[in-house]
């Protein structure tokens, strides 16, 4: 809600969408309603980024979006260095475009500074400052390990806690994993330098306010709530951008009375317009990209996504969470949350059959139904 709304003194107003237009209309600027035909790199833009803790969420996300997808065609961007791996969003590690690596890092730079309160008894007597420039001098000089990068910042902060000098080089600069870490089919360690360096140009200032970026995440997940942008970004006081806006923008309830914003020709289709089923990766940005997630979430499989420290990757039935799945060496297994009829589990298979000829042509596997949470 707004921040007027929220004091009460001009309740929202526009027209009440219910969790199935809202997710219909998430579903289409998320490319999940049908295959899409744009590049990755061109997607990774549209979505403003993919969650990518690990190397291979990103290449399932965008082969449950894209048409004609193959690994290669993230692969390339990345390894020619118009797509990188670096954490800006909610703290975490996104792969993003070049050009949205070096405006998006600026912008939430201030909330990944705070996060330094956590390690300031790690941090006692360190000049941030210098270590800041200390760090940089050194991984640009030569691409370091995090284990590495620690070991020459204790040289110059020798009773400092190690792991808080790491945390602190990681929150001060905008530290991207160079390739081949993030490559299809490659492995490798993560190596750090600076966006600078491996992109060969410098970052853009810090923008003066947030307001594009807002409406680029309408464009990605709207219509959507100051709080619903506030999750994804892991940013506060998002209110006076939307207010700003609020004349170029349109503006709806959800259910509960929540102030909706969003962009006048998006697209909202019909709530009845079919959306097939779809393979998700684990913690794909669908899925935590709102403070309310019950337009993606039904109530009753709140959390069974996730269990302790493991979040399983998700399937879409319905366009909503159906189930999680795994894929082994020979088989990819399939555990609902409800029960799916004849025609339900045959288009499950269809999608997984897809989904694995785009993502392993040529190797053959089991498609089953059974227990994937353990």
């Amino acid at each position: 809600m707004t921040a007027k709304s929220e004091r009460g003194a001009t309740p929202p107003t526009g027209p009440v969408l219910g969790p199935r237009a809202l997710n219909r209309a998430t579903l289409a600027r998320q490319l999940l309603l049908r295959p899409a035909a744009m590049s990755a790199e061109a997607a990774v833009g549209h979505l403003v980024g993919l969650q990518a803790q690990n190397v291979k969420p990103p290449y399932y996300a965008l082969a449950a979006r894209l048409d004609g997808f193959t690994p290669e065609a993230l692969s390339g961007p990345m390894a020619e260095r118009r797509v990188v791996r670096i954490v800006t969003l909610r703290s975490t590690l996104h792969t993003h475009t070049a050009d949205d690596c070096l405006t998006l890092r600026p912008l939430v730079q201030p909330a990944r500074e705070r996060e330094l309160a956590l390690f300031r008894k790690g941090l006692t007597g360190v000049d941030l400052d210098r270590l800041a420039a200390v760090a940089r001098e050194l991984v640009e000089a030569e691409p370091r390990t995090m284990k590495q990068l620690r070991e020459a910042l204790l040289v110059h902060w020798p009773h400092a806690d190690p792991q808080a000098l790491g945390i602190a080089a990681r929150c001060l600069l905008p530290l991207v994993q160079i390739t081949p870490r993030g490559l299809w089919g490659r492995s490798g360690q993560v190596v750090l330098t600076t966006a600078e360096r491996w992109l060969g140009r410098p970052s853009e200032p810090a923008p003066r306010t947030p307001d594009a970026t807002v409406l680029r995440y309408l464009a990605a997940f709207g219509p959507a709530s100051v709080k619903d942008m506030q999750t994804w970004a892991g940013l506060t006081r998002l209110s006076p951008a939307f207010e700003r806006l609020r004349p170029r923008l349109v503006t709806f309830r959800d259910e509960r009375g929540t102030e909706l914003f969003d962009l006048p020709d998006a697209p909202r289709p019909d709530p009845g317009t079919p959306a097939p089923p779809r393979f998700l990766p684990e913690f794909d940005n669908l899925l935590l990209s709102h403070a309310d997630r019950c337009r993606v979430v039904p109530a009753d499989y709140a959390g069974l996504n996730w269990r302790v420290n493991t979040a399983y990757p998700a399937l879409l039935v319905d366009g909503f969470l159906a189930g999680v799945w795994r894929l082994d060496a020979h088989a990819l297994v399939v555990e609902p949350f409800g029960r799916l009829d004849r025609a339900g589990r045959a288009d499950v298979e269809a999608e997984a059959e897809r989904m694995l000829r785009t993502m392993h042509p040529g190797r053959a596997y089991d498609i089953g139904f059974g227990t994937v949470r353990t």
